[in-house]
């Protein structure tokens, strides 16, 4: 990473701590979801396989709450061209990138404490397979959403369009990686999980690939 990479994240970190605009609304979504889907289900047993699901709706929705502001803010503060004329096009996308996977992680860790402690039927029996379909998946979340957060910068109805173009450049990695929890919470073992990490470390891999080289264009616009 380099100094300009990191100066960047530095400033977004410090007006996010100043401002709280993303982490109140986190805080906010993961308190009402979580809380909707307890009203809902009540004294009701849920299987293990319908909470592993439920974890990672909680966690897409959650993501379409706070991480479109990645460039907006830029946009809404009229710092723009002063980045476009500063830094180079990859600089300004890893600053970003390493923020969002930040909060990312910080986010889905505390949904899954909540989680362990609220619903007893999310047991995870193969800790190591969830701990790698976890980080991998927040990875792939958060550089997916840093992309589409500079797709969408520029246009007018920001909050209609942000999850409009998630939901299907997102759906092959939640697909994947709810299938990958659903085998941590059975202790299937790695070997029987490898075609699913697979699917999510491509995705990682072809994802970070296809935001560098698209970036260079979407930030020139």
């Amino acid at each position: 990473m380099s100094s300009k990479s990191y100066s960047l994240f530095l400033k977004d970190l410090k007006s996010e701590l100043r401002t709280r605009y993303a982490i109140n609304a986190l805080a906010m979504f993961i308190i009402v979801a979580i809380s909707v889907i307890m009203f809902s289900v009540g004294q009701e047993k849920i299987s293990p396989s319908l909470t592993g699901g439920l974890f990672w709706v909680v966690i897409f929705f959650t993501a379409m709450s706070g991480l479109s502001r990645a460039f907006v803010s830029e946009e809404e503060r009229g710092t723009t061209l002063a980045l476009q004329l500063v830094a180079s096009p990859t600089t300004v996308f890893s600053g970003k990138l390493i923020f969002n996977i930040i909060l990312v992680f910080a986010m889905n860790t505390v949904i899954a404490i909540l989680y362990s402690v609220l619903f007893e039927e999310f047991i995870i029996r193969n800790f190591l397979l969830f701990l790698t379909s976890f980080v991998f998946g927040n990875i792939g979340l958060a550089i997916s959403s840093t992309i589409i957060a500079a797709i969408i910068a520029k246009a007018g109805a920001k909050g209609t369009l942000y999850p409009v173009l998630s939901f299907p450049i997102l759906l092959p990695l939640i697909l994947a990686s709810v299938q990958l929890t659903l085998f941590a919470i059975d202790g299937i073992s790695f070997e029987s999980a490898k075609f699913e990490l697979a699917i999510v470390i491509s995705y990682d891999v072809i994802m970070l690939t296809a935001s560098y080289m698209l970036f260079d264009f979407i930030w020139k616009e």
